[in-house]
């Protein structure tokens, strides 16, 4: 450091001239001792402490004080990230289920429009006339086979209703709580 304002030649390097000795030092100028080491860490530790104490000084706080100015300033970035993060994954997700959907629609619009296409010809138009509706050509006999469980209900009553009790409200209320 000392020779820093000194003009070096090319050759060794160095400011004196010497060249002959192929850039060495003289073995007093090479080595410096371990208590010297140790002084010059000193003064930089205690350097960087000055700088620090003096932006703490010009701040006017404690390390506690710091410290809390800290965490309160990445209290606040994590709730700055937070929210815009919870609506874009909640977005993400309407996305993937709108998608499915979309892809459902799609292939329920693929199966209809096969059936408009079977449906274009007049021979399935009268098969399906023939299946649900029951009807037939002039001058054609129509039979219906009626198996035993195929019975249907009778026209007056419907199947499921079962027939109203009669009586009042409370003589029903005491024949459930009497049992009978």
């Amino acid at each position: 450091m000392a020779d820093r304002g000194r003009a070096r030649t090319r050759r060794s390097g160095r400011a004196d001239g010497g060249g002959s000795g192929r850039g060495r030092r003289p073995e007093s100028a090479r080595r410096t001792t371990t208590n010297e080491v140790r002084a010059r860490t000193r003064l930089r530790r205690s350097l960087a402490a000055k700088r620090a104490s003096g932006a703490a000084k010009v701040l006017g706080m404690s390390t506690t004080r710091r410290a809390a100015v800290v965490a309160i300033v990445v209290c606040a970035l994590a709730f700055t990230i937070a929210v815009p993060l919870r609506t874009y994954l909640s977005q993400k997700s309407e996305v993937n289920e709108q998608q499915q959907l979309q892809s459902e629609l799609q292939r329920g619009v693929a199966q209809l429009e096969g059936r408009k296409a079977e449906l274009s010809d007049p021979a399935q138009i009268e098969a399906e006339a023939r299946k649900r509706f029951g009807f037939v050509k002039p001058g054609e006999t129509p039979y219906i086979v009626q198996l035993p469980e195929d019975k249907a209900p009778e026209q007056g009553q419907p199947q499921d209703q079962q027939p109203v009790p009669a009586g009042s409200w409370y003589e029903k209320l005491w024949d459930q709580v009497a049992g009978g």
